[in-house]
């Protein structure tokens, strides 16, 4: 079974994931690995569904059967989780440490039976069940009172942690709050408590007043380069209306959010040819929907950029752009064709 460990000097849990336990020469070579081995072993494509974990949930014509073909979404456990959902946390402690049994629940929501497909160049439908399956699953896995967080993201590239190439993105549901969530909601927090204000709406509202590193915005939703971003190109998309958990979105917001991801991908491909990235959903933790403070938000990070020890040592992060410059070259990066159909 996984086990969480607590630093006891910074608070930070660490799953260590036994079931995916590495030996000294797993990490021999490990870059030279070939990505991927190609459609025909690929275990999300259409017709492998015998090669994943049986589905926990799929949008799927009714006439269709679970666990084989027709669907155009499915969800699954990760047939390699990093937690494991049956189970009791058993938080015990070990002289000045702590450690629990690493209860959670790991799965991958494979967004479309097309193996080519990018979030750049899936029709509005695909991205939009997508944004929706976050959200059911959102809301079944908050029922389970040993959850307190859950992290929904997107890796895209060797470079960015994928193993496939399969467009997927994947669920982890942790049983404590990951000390990056809780030093942003303590710091909205701190923000609120000063100004009376959400400092992410107070972002909304001043970047779309000032322009400068605006990438694209609507009326429902802000793409913006943030005024302070650790990494060359990273981007963030921003509600309008005021709303802490990701669960609460309406329908306008979810569509919004499909054409914000679209044009803001379509942007970075043209203008980076097609880099590996992180996409991750920044929400509230389990329960906390009316925070006042709290915004739910999207990053998407490039990897363009390594994390050396500077970084490591100290925390700060070394940005070669300029995010006013970043933002121009996006905002005026215009592939009219794929905007037309879309």
């Amino acid at each position: 079974m996984p086990e969480l460990r607590r630093d006891p000097v910074v608070g930070r849990w660490v799953i260590i994931a036994a079931e995916r336990a590495k030996r000294p020469q797993d990490f021999v070579g490990l870059a030279g690995v070939p990505e991927n081995a190609g459609r025909s072993a690929c275990p999300f494509c259409a017709g492998q569904e015998d090669q994943t974990p049986p589905e926990i949930m799929a949008y799927r014509p009714d006439d269709s059967a679970p666990d084989g073909p027709g669907w155009t979404l499915r969800v699954v456990p990760n047939k390699y989780p990093a937690l494991q959902i049956e189970g009791d946390l058993d938080p015990r402690g070990e002289g000045i440490y702590d450690r629990m049994n690493g209860i959670g629940a790991h799965e991958v929501i494979i967004e479309t039976p097309d193996h080519e497909a990018t979030l750049a160049t899936m029709p509005a439908s695909e991205l939009e069940a997508m944004l929706r399956a976050w959200v059911e699953r959102m809301e079944d896995l908050e029922r389970d009172t040993r959850f307190k967080y859950i992290q929904i993201f997107k890796n895209v590239g060797e470079a960015a942690g994928a193993s496939l190439d399969h467009p997927h993105c994947q669920l982890i549901a942790t049983p404590v709050v990951p000390k990056r969530i809780s030093e942003e909601v303590a710091g909205a927090r701190g923000y609120y408590e000063y100004k009376e204000r959400c400092v992410f709406c107070d972002i909304v509202r001043q970047e779309s007043e000032d322009g400068r590193r605006l990438v694209f915005a609507d009326d429902v939703l802000v793409s913006a380069v943030p005024f302070a971003p650790r990494f060359p190109f990273e981007t963030q998309i921003l509600p309008r209306r005021h709303e802490a958990s990701f669960k609460n979105v309406v329908e306008e917001e979810i569509k919004h959010l499909a054409l914000h991801l679209h044009l803001l991908l379509e942007k970075i491909n043209g203008l980076l040819d097609t880099p590996p990235y992180n996409l991750v959903l920044h929400t509230a933790p389990c329960g906390q929907d009316d925070l006042a403070h709290y915004h739910w938000h999207v990053e998407i990070i490039p990897k363009l950029a390594k994390v050396a020890g500077f970084e490591w040592g100290t925390g700060f992060y070394i940005n070669p752009t300029i995010p006013e410059e970043v933002a121009s070259d996006l905002r005026n990066y215009s592939p009219v064709e794929t905007l037309r159909t879309y």
